[in-house]
């Protein structure tokens, strides 16, 4: 029998082994997308309707850890500013160092001059009720929020020093997907990519759960060898034991 390649309760060694290999590394690769997950990743509650249609209160969002540096225009942030209220608040970039921000231009936003099409706003109207200009200093960020209607967010600082904006020191992540109710990727508006800078690049949140997945698979894969392959065995003995002995 050791000539076939099979052990003595009928399994293929190769089999057995491949089997063992793919539930290994199929741990692997679902305890490792987890752990990657944990460190580059923090989930955020979001505590009111000022983003909405991109996330609502209630909204659990993954958020991915970057510093401040990393910011770009269109990204939806979570920071924290004692001036704002020293709690983390869910907003949008419209404006980094440099920028000069006004509204509103035919009821779009203006950033530098430049008329700025924001899809993702809940409404079709002006990009915000009241008329206003900022410039926004070096080093700072100029957000707003979705539901301009009720969004409490730069324009309601703009009396403040720095017109609003709040350090890029005061960001602690960047909002890469709603995780629940389940609700997708939050998308990077490609209406700041002609700025200087573009937009910012997605997280590896799909990879990590592409990781996860072929995981789950190989396990089970790995897992299921064992008995369907004592089965096959059993099988293909009860067939030989059938077989009448002047037959063979």
């Amino acid at each position: 029998m050791s000539g076939t390649g099979r052990t003595g309760d009928g399994h293929g060694r190769l089999g057995s082994t491949l089997s063992g290999l793919a539930v290994a590394v199929g741990c692997v690769l679902f305890l490792g997308g987890f752990a990657w997950g944990a460190v580059v990743y923090k989930p955020y509650i979001v505590p009111t309707e000022s983003m909405t249609p991109t996330v609502h209160a209630g909204d659990r969002v993954l958020a991915q850890r970057i510093d401040g540096s990393e910011v770009h225009r269109g990204d939806v942030v979570v920071f924290t500013d004692p001036v704002w209220g020293d709690m983390p608040m869910v907003k949008r970039v419209v404006g980094i160092g440099g920028d000069k921000i006004a509204c509103c231009d035919k009821g779009r936003l203006t950033v530098n001059g430049k008329s700025v099409e924001e899809p993702y706003l809940r409404t079709k109207g002006l990009a915000s009720a009241n008329s206003f200009t900022a410039n926004v200093p070096k080093g700072q960020l100029f957000l707003l929020g979705d539901e301009r209607s009720a969004s409490l967010d730069s324009r309601v600082h703009l009396d403040d020093p720095g017109q609003g904006s709040v350090p890029r020191s005061a960001v602690q992540a960047r909002v890469d997907a709603i995780a629940w109710p389940l609700g997708g990727m939050v998308g990077r508006p490609q209406t700041f990519a002609s700025f200087s800078g573009g937009v910012s690049s997605p997280g590896p949140l799909r990879l990590q759960l592409g990781a996860v997945t072929v995981g789950v698979v190989l396990i089970l894969v790995g897992a299921a060898y064992g008995p369907i392959a004592a089965r096959s065995a059993r099988s293909a003995r009860n067939k030989r034991e059938r077989v009448p002995a002047g037959e063979h």
